[in-house]
């Protein structure tokens, strides 16, 4: 495998998108040799799922689009950030925002996130938005 492999894709905000781009990014890890019913594949299916979703729906209309980035460094990190232009950065949630109807997607990110051995981060980007990143180590062994 290449030390290197990334791909992207840039998706309209609509609720549409979000299957699309779980779709996505589930495609690229079986193409590079993460099996369907690895529990990774099932936390990150969850994540690009709850980041795609934040994506659309609280940018009030200020990102039109979205962007979607995999990258795979050395066989060793998988890096997923889904960017969009609107400045607000997501809220920290308590715990207990899982009791409530909404705003638990970030929670439930930050768990899973963790919970595969990585790390969540949001950078700022050029044009005034933002990029939601997490990072986790790649399960899958190098023959």
């Amino acid at each position: 495998m290449a030390d290197l492999q990334e791909a992207s894709v840039t998706l309209p905000s609509d609720p549409a998108s979000v299957t699309t781009a779980r779709r996505y990014v589930c495609g690229l890890l079986a193409d590079w040799g993460l099996p369907p019913g690895d529990d990774v594949v099932d936390a990150v299916r969850l994540i690009v799922s709850e980041l795609a979703t934040n994506a659309v729906l609280h940018t009030s209309g200020l990102s039109p689009t979205f962007t979607v980035d995999v990258r795979l460094e050395r066989s060793e990190q998988l890096y997923i950030g889904v960017t969009d232009s609107h400045p607000r950065r997501p809220q920290r949630q308590r715990a207990t925002a899982v009791q409530q109807d909404n705003g638990r997607g970030m929670v439930i990110v930050r768990h899973l996130t963790q919970e595969s051995g990585g790390r969540l981060e949001v950078t700022p980007t050029e044009d005034g938005g933002k990029t939601v990143w997490i990072m986790i180590p790649w399960a899958v062994a190098v023959t």
